[in-house]
């Protein structure tokens, strides 16, 4: 079990620890939909966050369907104004390198033991497919959480191991990222090193797709997503719809 950062049920609900999301986000959005009203989804530790950075939660829709991988969002986020720099070492503007394509953004870091290898993995596998043509198309973008360690070179290194060589790495000032991956709801914290003496960076494990058509992100997965899930749902999403 990698230490990332569990989202909490209600917005402020005390510090980050380390442990298991997805069950959270879905336990919190089965009850909600009971009781016909919409859910906060939000990285936990880090506040409420906007769809439109304007300090409102996103929503997410409604339904009796618990048993989905994709969260389909009633008030999508805005792709977080990120200029960081990619593994060749030049500088990389999110919202004008993947303006108008399918893309997938994803925070964590190379050292993680198990989620965002798997993560990276299943998006990889599902990825390979699709068409040629949709494989082109599809964008996906990994944020590195634990920029100190994960330099341009290690990230070039990692991410064809972990997942696919097109895949984009991204590192920068901590502070940077933290406030991108806010933008989107998602909360990380400064790596720390443990009594092990073993470096732990605290994230959430949220996949957040965004569509080409409208350049927002609408759709949310878990650390659960399976790559029958992604394979199922990528079709759609390079088309910027619903899954």
């Amino acid at each position: 079990m990698s230490a990332e950062k569990t989202p909490s049920p209600k917005p402020g609900d005390g510090p980050a620890r380390p442990g298991r999301r997805t069950p959270l986000i879905v336990a919190a959005v089965a009850i909600v939909a009971a009781i016909g009203i919409t859910a906060a989804v939000v990285g936990g530790g880090g506040g409420t966050t906007s769809a439109n950075g304007s300090g409102s939660v996103a929503v997410v829709s409604g339904g009796d369907d618990t048993t989905r991988a994709a969260t389909v969002l009633d008030r999508p986020f805005t792709k977080p104004g990120l200029v960081l720099t990619d593994t060749k070492g030049q500088k990389y503007d999110l919202r004008e390198r993947t303006k108008g394509k399918p893309t997938l953004v994803y925070f964590g870091y190379t050292h993680c033991p198990d989620v965002c290898p798997l993560t990276m993995s299943n998006i990889a596998i599902a990825k390979k497919q699709l068409p040629k043509a949709d494989q082109d198309k599809l964008q996906v973008v990994f944020v590195t959480t634990d920029p100190e360690r994960d330099t341009p070179a290690e990230l070039g290194k990692w991410l064809p191991a972990a997942g696919d060589p097109s895949f984009t790495g991204l590192t920068g000032a901590f502070s940077t990222i933290q406030a991108g991956a806010r933008e989107i709801g998602i909360g990380i914290d400064p790596p720390k090193k443990g009594k092990d003496g073993k470096v732990v960076s605290m994230h959430g494990a949220q996949v957040i797709a965004f569509s080409p058509t409208t350049d927002q992100g609408y759709v949310l997965y878990g650390e659960d997503t399976s790559v029958d899930d992604y394979a199922k749902d990528l079709p759609k999403l390079i088309k910027g719809e619903n899954p």
